[in-house]
């Protein structure tokens, strides 16, 4: 699997923002190949309509055949890449590129958002509830600290899983990093 897949045209993002797709997209990410009826299940559709968007995610350069896990009858998926990352300086520059973003960063935060409901404490060990949640700030900082620490804390989830690879106690966690500005609104009130 390749680590990244840029994305410079805004199409692309559009169509992988579609809610089904991102969760398609993810779920091979996540847990591995998969066929359209094992997905439709795990995402409480059909899998016409599961196929459907795994071609189109397909066509997109998102995911491919998995040749080594072959099912005699359906077609096995696997993703291609492990991140989807884009420019959004360069996506920025025009209204179509503008709205891919947009479109985006709600289906991340539907996500999260779909993530936490899903959680429940109650479920784990007193040592992955101490650990597990959500936090926010409010800061006041330039670009270039937010950038900075957006690398650094890049830079650690890197060197944490390298380091921690192996370890029995690890499990698959949700780990969101965002930052946005306020606006001149959000400001006066």
């Amino acid at each position: 699997m390749e680590e990244q897949y840029t994305i410079s045209d805004p199409r692309v993002l559009k169509a992988v923002a579609h809610p089904l797709r991102v969760r398609l997209l993810g779920l091979l990410r996540g847990d591995g190949p998969a066929t359209a009826s094992e997905l439709g299940r795990k995402v409480g559709e059909s899998s016409g309509s599961t196929s459907y968007h795994l071609r189109e995610l397909f066509k997109y350069g998102f995911i491919e055949e998995d040749a080594d896990q072959r099912d005699g009858r359906e077609r096995r998926w696997r993703a291609r890449h492990r991140y989807t990352s884009w420019d959004a300086v360069e996506l920025s520059a025009s209204a179509e590129g503008r709205e891919a973003l947009r479109i985006i960063h709600l289906r991340q935060a539907e996500m999260v958002g779909r993530v936490m409901e899903e959680y429940d404490q109650a479920g784990w060990s007193e040592e992955w509830a101490d650990v597990s949640g959500m936090s926010d700030h409010l800061l006041t900082l330039p670009p270039a600290a937010l950038r900075e620490f957006k690398d650094r804390a890049e830079e650690l989830l890197r060197d944490l899983v390298a380091r921690h690879a192996g370890d029995p106690g690890a499990r698959k966690v949700h780990v969101w990093l965002g930052a946005v500005p306020r606006t001149s609104q959000e400001e006066e009130s």
